[in-house]
């Protein structure tokens, strides 16, 4: 098993019938660094790939906006050097405009098609396993959406739809107008969930779990906050993208999301195991979660998430990690407005 202490353990991803593995590699990371300064070009992502590889994993995550495609070609290209093909499952997301131009984000039939086959290109394959929609668009009818995905799964194009981030009821609606048109339906939902932020627990989880949804959380680490790294909530020059990305201090910022830092770094130290490993660890232990989506940008925070896959919590120490959480405003989903000037700009 070379590096790694254990063998990879696979999941069903909810009811699609693909296995995955119990983490999936996040590929923002990758792609260029004109994009976001902490971003790696495809020389410097090529040995994150590999180890990902050498380690059983096989799930992984991109979007058309990561580095405005660049992110899809990197992935396509390292995936097609390192892996079988066969045996990976490869997933990206639409929503996000990549250029200027009125038609050049949403969600649209005219921009999922569009999207779809750019990606289809940048990504190299004949097939994107799992076509997400990065957000819900308030200026397209839910229905003209699930329609578009359909024909896309019709055409062999895309083998499985999922969503992200939303309300619950939302993704209950699609659900449901997908049932009733007989329309492929919603497979997995890709939500923001971790120990600092756990609101997804009171609707949208048991939602999934009722509907056999396969969840792969988004920011399992709280942007890093989880990693133990940081000095203080405020704290913004432990990393690169700490310094550049404002998103952390929007998600976190009350006063128990330190606490429950803190209740991290105890079960670590009691353990004598990083905190990274015992925020994977809790997240790997929620019933309704097949994998979440981990990113690196140095070899050695992928080594601890992957080593993360051997601490098993015990009771106590789960009651002692959430002991300190308090309830939060909605966050990560997006106001609509927001996302109709992204399309209208």
């Amino acid at each position: 098993m070379g590096l790694y202490a254990r063998a990879m353990d696979y999941h069903p991803l909810g009811s699609t019938g693909m296995l995955v593995s119990s983490l999936c590699l996040g590929c923002m990371s990758y792609g260029s660094p004109e994009w976001r300064p902490w971003v790696l070009d495809e020389a410097a992502a090529a040995p994150f790939f590999r180890r990902a590889v050498e380690a059983g994993i096989n799930f992984f995550d991109t979007a058309d906006m990561y580095s405005l495609g660049q992110s899809e070609e990197v992935t396509g290209r390292l995936l097609a050097k390192y892996a079988n093909r066969d045996e990976v499952v490869i997933a990206t997301k639409v929503f996000f405009p990549t250029a200027k131009g009125p038609n050049m984000g949403g969600l649209s039939r005219k921009h999922i098609q569009q999207a779809c086959e750019a990606s289809l290109r940048r990504l190299g394959v004949e097939a994107i396993d799992l076509y997400q929609v990065h957000r819900l668009d308030p200026l397209t009818p839910l229905e003209e959406t699930l329609e578009a995905l359909d024909l896309l799964v019709r055409q062999g194009k895309v083998r499985f739809i999922g969503a992200s981030s939303c309300y619950a009821w939302e993704f209950a609606r699609a659900l449901a107008i997908s049932e009733r048109r007989g329309l492929a339906r919603f497979a997995t939902m890709q939500n923001h969930y971790n120990l600092v932020y756990r609101e997804e627990e009171r609707e949208m989880l048991p939602l999934c779990e009722a509907e056999r949804i396969g969840v792969i959380p988004w920011s399992p680490l709280a942007r890093g906050l989880l990693a133990g790294t940081r000095t203080a909530l405020d704290d913004k020059q432990s990393t690169l993208r700490a310094e550049s990305d404002g998103l952390s201090q929007y998600l976190y910022q009350q006063d128990s999301d330190w606490a429950v830092v803190e209740a991290v770094r105890s079960v670590a130290a009691d353990r004598g195991v990083e905190p990274a490993q015992i925020a994977l660890a809790w997240l790997r232990a929620q019933p309704t979660v097949t994998a979440p989506i981990i990113g690196a940008t140095k070899l050695p925070h992928l080594d601890s998430a992957i080593a993360s896959l051997d601490v098993e919590l015990t009771d106590d120490e789960i009651a002692r990690l959430e002991a300190p959480y308090q309830p939060h405003p909605v966050r990560g989903i997006g106001e609509s407005a927001v996302l109709a000037q992204l399309r209208r700009s």
